[in-house]
């Protein structure tokens, strides 16, 4: 898949499918999937690393991590964060991780809201880097949301979603993340606009869908939002194997035998 497919994709009334990947296990499991793309998520600073939010994702940890998934998944297209405010310190600044994504092995990059730094997008895009919008909810700024929220769920919010939604694909966006909208907002959204939409908590009238790796296979067996669906229990099979093998190494059962190496002998060779 490369950039072009994107909007080939919607034209074509085709569903995108998208997943947050973070590590090179992960990505390889990814690339032997039909997945059509990956997003390398800051949401990785809260799933990886612990933090509460996804404030504390950087500049040099997004570029860490997408390394990984590139090796992980050469042939998958992959989409980079922008990490918490490093696209609004000035233009040096933001090109400065652009590049150090784009050199990591990402083939586009994403960054939140518009407001502020559409010049910014239009400059990124100018410079041949393909930008990925992201409206709705955005976490990067969940103290000024006021924390976790459905957005657009008024007339008036709609119409400025619409609004935004615009300007970004005005600026030069290839496609657009909706993250929690009302299926509704979603639609009239997406039919609104050429570019095609990718959705997590935005209802099925969207262009694609992307969801959080662990959580879909149930590595966060807490984490129930409404949008998810889990398709394993990836959590509770390590578990059991983890117990498995706590067992197996106290009863002496591991390593038996088979598992073992024999002795060595040594061959003694005479010398002429």
């Amino acid at each position: 898949m490369n950039v072009l497919d994107f909007q080939k994709m919607k034209d074509e009334g085709r569903k995108i499918s998208m997943v947050t990947c973070y590590d090179y296990s992960s990505a390889r499991a990814v690339a032997e999937s039909s997945i059509d793309c990956i997003l390398v998520g800051d949401s990785l600073a809260m799933t990886m690393h612990g933090f509460p939010n996804t404030l504390s994702a950087t500049t040099s940890m997004m570029t860490l991590h997408t390394a990984a998934v590139a090796r992980g998944a050469s042939s998958k297209f992959i989409v980079a964060d922008l990490p918490f405010l490093s696209y609004r310190k000035g233009l040096k600044d933001a090109m400065h991780s652009v590049h150090e994504l784009m050199s990591a092995g990402a083939h586009a990059v994403k960054l939140e809201g518009v407001h502020g730094h559409a010049n910014i997008v239009r400059h990124i895009v100018d410079s041949g880097v393909p930008v990925m919008g992201h409206l709705g909810l955005t976490p990067q700024s969940v103290h000024a949301l006021g924390g976790m929220k459905v957005q657009a769920r008024t007339n008036a919010a709609v119409k400025i979603l619409a609004s935004e939604a615009r300007e970004l694909e005005q600026a030069g966006c290839f496609a657009l993340v909706l993250e929690c909208v009302p299926t509704e907002a979603a639609r009239q959204v997406t039919n609104l606009l050429k570019i095609p939409t990718i959705g997590i908590g935005a209802g099925p009238g969207v262009s694609g869908q992307v969801l959080v790796y662990q959580d879909m296979i149930g590595m966060n067996p807490g984490f129930k939002p409404k949008f998810l669906r889990t398709y394993a229990k990836v959590f509770d099979t390590i578990q059991t194997a983890l117990n498995a093998y706590d067992q197996d190494v106290k009863s002496g059962n591991f390593p038996n035998d088979i598992e073992s190496y024999s002795q060595i002998h040594q061959v003694n060779r005479e010398v002429a």
